[in-house]
């Protein structure tokens, strides 16, 4: 009676039951020779694995969304809400920004979050929910940072579109990659220039900022009514 000699179970069959159980995949697995037939054995061919997206980690960040901008090169989104639409347009200058808010809009981790802050005449701010899937995909990517880009120093004007971030223990002014806000003062938030990375702005929905802007908050501005969201790509 022939033993087939065990050796070690290929990359590529661990990855499609992993994928397709929804694990993480280690790049070091084992391969196994399959047997052609009876009294053979079939020659291993090594088959490159592709990249999953979801190996953007807070390690790889410039170098992932730099690649993945080169692919994804839209640079306006819409945000669908109960009280109208409002369409924004990313800046092309602040390429990590773009891309990973395209990426975000892709992969629809918006879709399950809400505007959580109304700072009338001030700034109104989405991107976070107390969905799990919300946590999910945060826990996914290793809830990593962006670098500021503050480019052709963009202003805080009316409309703009920037990243928030922590201010306490935050010195190099890393931007939160899930979480921003638009500015609803006519006046702008001046204050705020070069203290957050500014990527895009308001191209039309203004009386959408202002029919938000009235809604009822608590006392940490988070809307008494949920204000769910979904963000779609434009072409």
């Amino acid at each position: 009676m022939t033993i087939f000699r065990i050796l070690f179970l290929s990359t590529s069959l661990i990855l499609f039951y992993q994928c397709k159980e929804g694990t993480s995949t280690k790049n070091k697995q084992k391969n196994i020779l399959i047997p052609k037939k009876k009294d053979s054995i079939k020659k291993i061919l090594k088959k490159k694995v592709t990249k999953r997206w979801d190996s953007l980690n807070k390690h790889n960040v410039e170098a992932f969304f730099t690649e993945y901008g080169k692919e994804n090169k839209e640079n306006k989104v819409i945000i669908k809400t109960k009280f109208g639409n409002i369409k924004l347009l990313l800046y092309d200058d602040v390429p990590i920004h773009r891309a990973n808010f395209i990426f975000l809009t892709k992969i629809k981790y918006f879709n399950t979050t809400e505007i959580y802050r109304v700072a009338k005449n001030f700034v109104i701010q989405g991107g976070n929910s107390d969905e799990s899937y919300t946590r999910k995909q945060r826990r996914l990517y290793g809830n990593y940072l962006l670098k500021p880009e503050f480019k052709n120093n963009r202003k805080h004007k009316y409309g703009a579109l920037a990243a928030a971030r922590l201010w306490k223990e935050n010195p190099d002014k890393l931007s939160s990659p899930f979480e921003f806000y638009m500015v609803h003062s006519r006046k702008g938030a001046h204050h705020l220039n070069n203290e957050h990375t500014v990527f895009g702005e308001v191209l039309s929905g203004f009386q959408t900022l202002d029919k938000i802007s009235k809604v009822k908050v608590g006392v940490d501005e988070w809307p008494v009514e949920d204000i769910r969201m979904t963000i779609e790509v434009l072409d």
